[in-house]
């Protein structure tokens, strides 16, 4: 015969069983509420509360440090063809013939070069493309590099 772990109780002894009922009765993980941390959400949670209270839940960094918040481009022919409903709404300012144009007021990072102007527009904006520089000069306009804070 092997001998195994001691018994938990060890008064009873000549009795077929200490005191559980049938021999089965005390096998097993289901005796004590299932194995390790299982029942911690039903019925070990005051268990779960009291001795293991950060046992659950989130910590650490919020979100990955190293990713950048994403640029927000147009491209010129979106903004030429937006000219006349902004100049309604009086987003930008008609100068000399020009039409000023701030790219962070309209909630935008950089201007890129793709299509046609038919408007002269000076515009200011954090970055841009050497290709709308290309054009906006070609058109008569202007582009002023706005500081990155401001």
């Amino acid at each position: 015969m092997v001998v195994r772990r001691k018994k938990k109780i060890l008064k009873r002894r000549g009795q077929r069983s200490p005191g559980y009922g049938s021999q089965k009765k005390h096998r097993g993980g289901g005796s004590r509420g299932g194995r390790g941390m299982a029942g911690l959400h039903k019925h070990k949670r005051m268990t779960g509360l009291k001795y293991m209270p950060d046992h659950f839940g989130k910590r650490g960094f919020k979100r990955p440090q190293n990713i950048r918040r994403r640029m927000k481009t147009i491209n010129l022919w979106e903004l030429d063809s937006r000219i006349d409903e902004l100049l309604k709404g009086k987003k930008v300012k008609s100068v000399n013939g020009r039409i000023m144009v701030n790219l962070s007021e309209l909630g935008y990072d950089k201007l890129l070069g793709d299509g046609h102007l038919k408007h002269k527009l000076i515009v200011e904006a954090k970055s841009f493309s050497k290709i709308a520089i290309k054009k906006l000069e070609e058109t008569g306009g202007k582009a002023i590099i706005v500081d990155q804070d401001g």
